[in-house]
């Protein structure tokens, strides 16, 4: 299987998302800071003013950047834009790093706008790790597990997905096995936070098959 090992933000484009059997991986170091990476659009399900830009954070996974979201928002949202996945994975490091509220951090899958999509997060406030779909807005949970997801440490998320069932894996250990059909048919994937959540994402990684 061809295999893009590194790919920078720089780079990427839904035309290389598209190549037969190629994954990708982002890393944002390319990318000027207080830019948002090229490829990518942020926005928000809901109201509020998300703020995503890369920071450079010396604790980053893959030095020296991050992609951040640092303002807030009913549920802030960074998507590949012209990505195009029905089965395969996504799977990111991220940080909660504040949030009085919310300390979140998340994937989005099958996005096709900013009302209709999947979600798998993780959050350091509640300590569990849910998977929701949003559809016509309204976010609805459809599986649940207690797990430490702790604050200011950097975690691993990935979602494999095929048809309607889905696998969320957490820090390497199996959190969720579901099952839903919402959503079917290819759609964008992107990153994902909550309220007031500052999170920071590295190591973006994505394809068409699984491990």
């Amino acid at each position: 299987m061809l295999r893009l090992l590194v790919l920078t933000a720089l780079l990427l484009s839904g035309a290389a998302l598209a190549a037969a059997g190629s994954s990708v991986l982002v890393t944002f170091d390319d990318v000027p800071v207080g830019d948002i990476p090229n490829g990518w659009e942020g926005g928000v399900t809901g109201k509020g003013v998300p703020k995503w830009a890369v920071r450079a954070d010396p604790t980053a996974p893959s030095k020296p950047n991050v992609l951040a979201q640092s303002g807030e928002g009913t549920f802030p949202f960074c998507v590949l834009k012209d990505s195009s996945l029905e089965n395969g994975f996504v799977e990111v490091r991220f940080k909660p790093v504040s949030g009085k509220e919310d300390q979140a951090g998340g994937l989005i899958w099958r996005f096709r706008d900013k009302d209709n999509y999947y979600i798998a997060r993780a959050n350091a406030l509640e300590d569990n790790v849910t998977i929701y779909h949003t559809a016509a807005g309204h976010r609805s949970a459809f599986k649940n597990a207690n797990m430490k997801v702790t604050g200011g440490a950097w975690h691993t998320l990935r979602v494999d997905f095929q048809a309607s069932h889905f696998v969320v894996t957490f820090d390497g250990k199996k959190a969720l096995d579901a099952y839903d059909a919402t959503f079917t048919g290819p759609g964008a994937v992107g990153v994902w936070t909550k309220a007031d959540s500052v999170t920071y994402f590295d190591d973006f990684s994505c394809g068409p098959s699984g491990r």
